[in-house]
């Protein structure tokens, strides 16, 4: 079944799309330049048709939005008032787009200018213009059309089109002005065709050029032409061009000067160009032109005036010789720092320019001869802005209206307002005071729409409002009305009719008419109030409402019922965490009438869906049980069971305590902190109903794997206490301290941490680890450690204290090394000889003092590097690419080798430039490869330790052998019968540079796995068995004194699925390009790449 929402939801979004179509309509075709355009406003179309908003609009004001409750009604009668929808409630005309300031080019091809309106009303706008006050009669004109409430001019002209328009939208509430658009017409005429003289100056002497620009709208830009174009002027120190007068300013003229000098202007909005007539620049020959003081020739305004938030751009420029100089100053105060100096400091830029940047600037300029100076006021003013508006009001005939308008702006904005599109005028009942308006004793003409202007001099800005006078005969909405109450409680009956004006209001009861008493009392509102009713109390009231319009009755029919009581039960109860409780809720009723529950906890609605599964909730006709399962701390409080009927509404409540493990304590306080020991405070957590135990004292610090327990002096801490002493800390280390509170339940969760303390300093009580040492060079002592870690250096200036001495003497010796994240120390000396004993330990030391030292160990000096070559060294030549070397060790002793390093160079090169290779170990042998073939070598070998390394061996000579054959075996055949298959192949001659072939290889694997078979053979067939069913690939390979050839061909042999061959099955294949052929047994070769 079709949603009854989708047609009206289908006519607003034609609606919808209609305001759109009617905005994009309003746009030109075709739109010459425009120098300045406001925000459009047409997408303000799109707003809800609810909402009617009376913005304010005018030349500089901000557009704002208004909440659609902005629009408040004043009645008093009003709050029973069933509104109607904007569909059928009238409203006057409200503006959805205004005209905007517009420059139009008098170039463009499309005569055709748009000034856009539109507005909201009901019944819809209609519409007309306004051109400098006068009526636009677009009847009686043919070159004026209307289009909805867009006016388009048709072949316009500056004549008799320029000028201030503004746009007035009527329908039967009332009337209403748009703010007001400037038209302008951009062109840009010609210079005047007549011959311009020269000037003739003399060298040194300052000139200006003249630009005197056509006639032109808006502005131009000046730029001048040197000679023939594109060389422009450039400007500097020397040279200026004005952009107020166009003209050119050359402070002291140079021969380079000298040319012939065209101004050019181009229009903003068109950026039409057109150049003046040159004007030739000559030098006298009769001398040059002596230092004289500076000459301001350019300079900005003596009054400045300007809008806020534009930039301003003061300029000023002097003629001199020397060159003069261009500095600012503000007299009162210090120039903006957002101010800029532009070419040179002839201009002074102040951008976004505010009230406090108003004031008087002066520029001076100065040379060795002397200044001179000028002096201007800047004054910035601000358009008028809405501090507050107008709202659409509704009030009765007969009372007073008071409307406030506020704006700001400087000058300061005056105010003047318009009913329905005309000037409002002081009158008997009308008082207008400085934006106020006041209206005495409304009457029914009085209704209609006002707008208030608030204008300075630069600019004006409109609030609209809609101003209705209610005048009808009292209504009721809802007639009659059944209401029930309870026996004893006091009872309210409403008479809320809507009138206007304020209707004569009476009661009766039973047809007789109803006098105050002091149980029955009539408010001041109309409402009937009953105290302590009872069963006589029940019958029907009636309150009639007369005024001038009419009259009209409203019945009420009153029922009073006995009171509903409600048990809840237990009332307080006491649980763990974890386990379970029910809360049984009963009621007793007036059986005529439905009970209804609500359940609560801490007089917030119980969500029983979004609580893990936590509550079930049992209803009956007149119980309402609440099961809290597996329950949580967070399910403590007060809990209440509302049952209500439509006679009244009855609370109970039971109050369920959770116990459980303690809460946080408060923040922990470091009170005193000491080398080893931290002074701690805290204040207790919420014992949630179970009292606190004990304290647990923890601490982290950088270094440690989180947070960790620590001692504490009392120990154990217990539940009454608020302070401890953590003891047994690190000095001179960071720590944070927090607590954890245990009570019966359980452990809660831990304090928040302590800000971050660090203990005092103290001597280091811990010695390095594992000393020992060794290695080095001839003549060294190497001494290692393992650093001490920051936890145990207990203070700043940590270091080491290496302490060594000779075997069986007496004295140590003591070296300090002060970094803390040393490891090694080397002590050198000439006079022991390798291997010498020694006694060793290390120390620690930081700015309080030495501390411990390690136990004493024995380090033997370094040995030195080997003395002696490696002896016997031989080499012999495995392929073309290998050599396999062999030594053996020097002679036992001092130096003893760790490794040897092999060198080898070709023979036709230096030694330097060979490679060296060394071995892992002690290895006596090396397979040295990837060498050329055929190419004689020289080898040698030195032994090396830690100390560096030993002489070299003799170096010995040694050829590789030729290269394999290049050429792979070819013609690959075989024959398969049963599993076994006969292969063979054409033998590989080599060449002459070649190793001689002394056999084959012959690979198998089967597809799929990485392992190979390796068969070799010296002849060129071979006769293979196949282990198992499968594909298996074959290849060939020659193989020589120089290594392996190049593979064959490979070819793939398969069986049919897997399956072996049976005996008696036969296959014959050969391996050369587009020659195969089976017989008797499914085989296929495939030619592939090498293995």
């Amino acid at each position: 079944m079709g949603s009854p929402w989708k047609p009206l939801l289908l006519l607003s979004v034609i609606s919808g799309l209609a305001d759109f179509a009617r905005a994009v309509a309003g746009r030109p075709v075709s739109y010459a330049a425009v120098l300045r355009m406001k925000a459009d406003s047409s997408s303000s179309s799109s707003m809800s048709s609810r909402m009617r908003l009376r913005n304010s609009h005018g030349v500089g004001s901000s557009s704002q939005d208004w909440s659609p409750f902005s629009r408040h009604r004043y009645s008093a009668l009003s709050s029973q008032e069933d509104y109607r929808s904007e569909e059928s409630e009238e409203f006057g005309p409200v503006f959805i787009q205004e005209p905007d300031d517009a420059i139009f080019s008098l170039d463009s091809d499309d005569k055709k200018i748009i000034m856009n309106c539109e507005a909201r009303g009901n019944p819809v706008p209609t519409y007309s213009w306004l051109i400098n006050g006068t009526n636009v009669d677009t009847e009686a004109d043919f070159r004026y059309s209307l289009i909805d409430g867009n006016l388009i001019i048709h072949n316009a002209s500056e004549v008799i089109d320029y000028g201030r328009y503004q746009c007035r939208a009527e329908n039967s509430i009332g009337i209403v002005l748009s703010r007001d658009a400037l038209l302008q017409f951009a062109y840009l005429g010609p210079f005047s065709g007549k011959t311009r003289g020269a000037v003739s100056v003399r060298e040194g002497q300052g000139v200006v050029l003249m630009c005197a620009p056509p006639s032109h709208s808006p502005e131009i830009i000046y730029s001048w032409v040197f000679n023939e174009l594109p060389s422009f002027v450039a400007e500097d120190s020397r040279r200026f061009i004005s952009q107020e007068t166009g003209n050119l300013y050359i402070s002291k003229v140079q021969p380079s000067d000298v040319g012939s000098y065209v101004c050019q202007v181009k229009n903003t909005v068109t950026n039409a160009r057109v150049l003046s007539p040159p004007t030739p620049l000559t030098l006298k020959t009769d001398g040059v032109m002596g230092e004289y003081e500076p000459k301001i020739e350019a300079h900005f305004p003596q009054t400045v005036l300007a809008a806020k938030g534009v930039t301003v751009r003061l300029e000023c420029f002097a003629l001199g010789n020397p060159v003069p100089t261009i500095t600012w100053r503000k007299m009162s105060g210090n120039i903006p720092k957002k101010a800029r100096l532009r070419k040179s400091q002839a201009v002074l830029e102040i951008p976004n320019i505010q009230l406090e940047d108003s004031g008087s600037y002066e520029c001076k300029a100065e040379n060795t001869r002397g200044g001179t100076a000028f002096r201007g006021h800047l004054q910035v003013y601000t358009l008028p802005q809405w501090i507050s508006m107008i709202n659409d009001t509704q009030l009765d005939s007969g009372e007073q209206l008071r409307w406030e308008c506020r704006a700001t702006g400087k000058p300061r904005p005056t105010y003047r307002w318009l009913r329905n599109g005309e000037p409002l005028s002081t009158q008997s009942r009308v008082e207008m005071v400085n934006g106020e308006l006041t209206i005495h004793r409304l009457q029914q003409a009085d209704s209609g729409m006002y707008q208030c202007i608030a204008e300075n001099k630069y600019g004006a800005i409109y609030s609209s409002a809609e101003l209705k006078i209610l005048a009808s005969a009292p209504m009721f909405n809802n007639n009659p009305v059944r209401l029930i109450a309870t026996v004893g409680k006091d009872v309210s009956l409403e008479c809320r009719p809507r009138a206007s004006p304020k209707p004569r209001i009476s009661w009766r009861k039973n047809d007789r008419r109803l006098q105050p008493s002091r149980r029955i009392m009539l408010l001041r509102n109309n409402t009937l109030r009953i105290i302590n009713s009872s069963r006589s109390d029940e019958g029907s009231y009636v309150c009639r409402a007369e005024n001038q319009f009419g009259s009209a009755e409203l019945t009420t029919v009153l029922l009073v019922k006995e009171p509903m009581r409600v048990e809840l039960s237990p009332l307080r109860v006491e649980v763990t965490v974890g386990e379970s409780v029910v809360l049984s809720c009963k009621v007793t009723h007036d059986p005529s009438l439905d009970v209804s529950f609500l359940w609560l906890l801490n007089n917030q609605p119980l969500n029983t869906q979004q609580d893990g599964g936590h509550f079930e909730y049992i209803q009956t006709s007149s119980t309402a049980d609440l099961m809290i399962r597996s329950i949580l701390l967070k399910h403590a409080g007060k809990y209440g069971c509302r049952a209500q009927t439509s006679a009244d509404s009855v609370l109970a409540e039971a109050e369920l305590l959770v116990r459980g493990p303690p809460g946080p304590p408060g923040v922990v306080i470091v009170e005193e902190i000491t080398a080893s020991t931290a002074t701690l405070s805290w204040s207790h957590g919420v014992d949630n109903h179970s009292p606190i135990t004990t304290y647990n004292v923890q601490a982290r610090s950088p270094v440690s794997l989180g947070w960790q327990t620590v001692k504490t002096d009392p120990d154990p801490v217990t539940g009454s206490m608020e302070s401890a002493m953590a003891v047994d800390l690190n000095p001179w280390v960071e720590y944070e301290f927090r607590v954890v509170a245990t009570n019966s339940i359980g452990t809660g969760d831990p304090s928040p941490p302590s800000r971050a303390v660090r203990t005092k300093e103290a001597v280091p009580s811990v010695a390095p680890a594992n000393v020992r040492g060794g290695n080095g060079r001839r003549h060294e002592l190497v001494i290692s450690w393992e650093p001490v870690s920051e936890e145990y250096q207990n203070g700043e200036g940590f270091g080491y204290i290496v302490a060594f001495r000779v075997n069986g003497t007496r004295g140590w010796k003591e070296k300090m090394v002060t970094s803390a994240d040393s490891t090694t120390y080397k002590y050198r000396d000439e006079t022991f000889p390798p291997l010498t004993p020694f006694e060793v330990r290390v120390g620690v030391y930081n700015n309080k003092g030495d501390g411990p030292f390690s136990e004493v160990v024995t380090v033997f000096s370094a040995e030195g590097e080997p003395r002696e070559p490696p002896s016997e060294v031989q080499a012999f030549a495995v392929s073309s690419s290998e050599i396999k070397v062999l030594w053996k060790p020097p002679s036992p002793g001092l130096g003893r080798p760790q490794g040897y390093e092999v060198s080898f160079w070709k023979d036709v090169e230096q030694e330097e430039l060979g490679k060296k290779k060394r071995t892992l170990g002690n290895e006596t042998n090396m397979l040295l490869s990837g060498l050329d073939g055929n190419t004689q070598y020289l080898v040698s070998v030195k032994g090396f330790n830690s100390a560096g390394q030993g002489p070299s061996s003799t170096a010995v000579k040694i050829s590789t052998k030729k290269n394999a054959p290049s050429l792979p075996p070819g013609n690959l055949m075989w024959i398969q019968e049963g599993n076994n298959v006969s292969l063979s192949w054409d033998p590989v001659k080599a060449r002459d540079n070649e190793s001689e072939v002394i056999g084959y290889k012959v690979l198998l694997r089967q597809e799929g796995r990485g392992h190979s078979q390796v068969m070799r053979t010296p002849n060129s067939a071979v006769v293979l068995t196949l282990p198992e069913g499968g594909t298996y690939i074959i290849e060939v390979r020659a193989v020589s004194e120089g290594g392996e050839g190049a593979a064959s061909a490979q070819v793939r042999v398969l069986t049919s699925s897997g399956v072996r061959a049976k005996n008696g099955q036969l296959s014959v294949q050969n391996s050369p390009p587009g020659l195969a052929w089976t017989a008797l047994f499914l085989s296929l070769m495939v030619p592939s790449f090498p293995l």
